[in-house]
């Protein structure tokens, strides 16, 4: 194949789109076992989690994994998640930097999504449209570029035991949300940190808000795809697309299953959504 999507495994997916990108797997730590994030069952990774005892880290590709899959194509453009996130990126950028210096008749270029699973699933999703339309590379770095910059992403967690054992959110914080029973509305920054972009009562009443969120920035819905991921909350996402439905007119509204990378932070019944 000549042209082709890279990602990493924070990318998510459904059916439709599983084929889609060349995988190059993250790995998960949890209590010294290493498991690798590729095509894993989200039921088995959930059950792992809960029942971690000690800690849970994650860690990314290197950049070797990166340049094995970047030397089977003639054009490949990588997608990783955020640089404020992971070391994905850095891996990818050294992994481009060493095909470049061995002087193969080969051309890669990687993208820094700014983002995580569904954000980052968009992002890979708009290559290939522009790939299939014959978009050539130059035209396919700048139109990705530019809809990296415009596009957003939030979410809303059912559960913070996961940030807890990975370090992400202390004990003191993580109880101070269960008492209060606060569902804060997270969502990413222009640089592609976490921010928190609004505090709710009430897990129920933080979809409802999310939905309202929307509207609240300049978005050209009707050329503009939304995705949805959940993780083991199927339900819950096909509801949040039916409320998205009535009150917004998106191009299309996707539903993804987070992988492994994705379900270790969004945890069990957790939302992301992007657009």
């Amino acid at each position: 194949m000549e042209r082709k999507v890279i990602v990493d495994s924070c990318v998510d997916t459904n059916n439709d789109i599983k084929d889609y990108f060349d995988t190059v797997p993250l790995s998960i730590l949890i209590d010294g076992e290493e498991i690798i994030d590729d095509d894993l069952d989200q039921g088995f990774l959930i059950k792992k989690l809960a029942d971690a005892k000690d800690s849970i880290k994650t860690s990314c590709p290197s950049p070797e994994k990166y340049l094995d899959r970047m030397k089977d194509y003639k054009e490949s453009f990588v997608v990783t998640l955020s640089s404020k996130l992971s070391g994905s990126y850095n891996s990818a950028v050294l992994a481009s930097n060493l095909l470049l210096e061995k002087g193969a008749d080969k051309f890669t270029h990687v993208f820094n999504s700014k983002s995580a699973s569904s954000g980052e699933t968009l992002v890979a999703l708009k290559i290939k449209e522009l790939i299939d339309n014959n978009f050539n590379k130059e035209e396919i770095i700048k139109e990705t570029n530019a809809y990296i910059e415009k596009m957003q992403t939030l979410f809303v967690l059912e559960s913070y035991e996961v940030l807890k054992k990975t370090g992400r959110l202390s004990n003191i914080k993580a109880g101070l949300l269960n008492i209060l029973n606060i569902a804060p509305i997270m969502g990413s920054t222009e640089e592609g940190s976490i921010q928190v972009v609004k505090k709710v009562r009430g897990k129920k009443k933080a979809l409802k808000k999310l939905v309202d969120i929307i509207g609240e920035y300049d978005v050209d819905y009707q050329n503009t795809v939304l995705g949805i991921s959940h993780c083991n909350a199927e339900e819950k996402a096909a509801m949040l697309r039916e409320d998205i439905e009535k009150k917004y007119n998106f191009k299309d509204i996707k539903i993804f299953e987070t992988r492994g990378i994705s379900t270790v932070y969004a945890s069990d019944g957790g939302i992301v959504l992007s657009f």
